[in-house]
């Protein structure tokens, strides 16, 4: 059985950092890529960032380029968010998010879901 686990989210005031965590269990955490998507209240979900299974490559959505940075521990199977210079319109669920097939980069599809963690930027 597959488990995507989020924690870290919260109450951050503009400017200041977060860091989201994401424990996943059930698969061979190393050869799958693995991303971050986010929703906004009334809005759709949205990707964020991903980083492949070879830790080699990642992208992001343009505006958190320079602010949030992907990364993964595979010894730990866990994927990090580093969230840095929050602003309001980062106020979201987070979601983690694996790909559906192994050694898939860019990933088609994302397979497996964590059940969010809760992030708002407010003062």
């Amino acid at each position: 059985q597959v488990e995507l686990t989020e924690s870290g989210g919260g109450l951050v005031q503009p400017g200041g950092s977060l860091r989201l965590s994401c424990v996943t269990s059930g698969r061979t955490f190393s050869i799958y890529t693995m991303a971050w998507f986010r929703q906004a209240p009334g809005k759709e979900r949205e990707f964020v960032t991903s980083i492949n299974y070879a830790n080699t490559r990642t992208y992001f959505i343009e505006s958190v380029k320079g602010r949030f940075t992907i990364s993964r521990d595979n010894a730990k199977s866990t994927l990090y968010l580093q969230m840095n210079s929050v602003r309001p319109e980062d106020t979201a669920v987070y979601y983690c998010a694996q790909c559906q097939t192994p050694a898939q980069s860019p990933c088609e599809t994302y397979g497996y879901w964590g059940q969010g963690t809760q992030v708002t930027v407010s003062s």
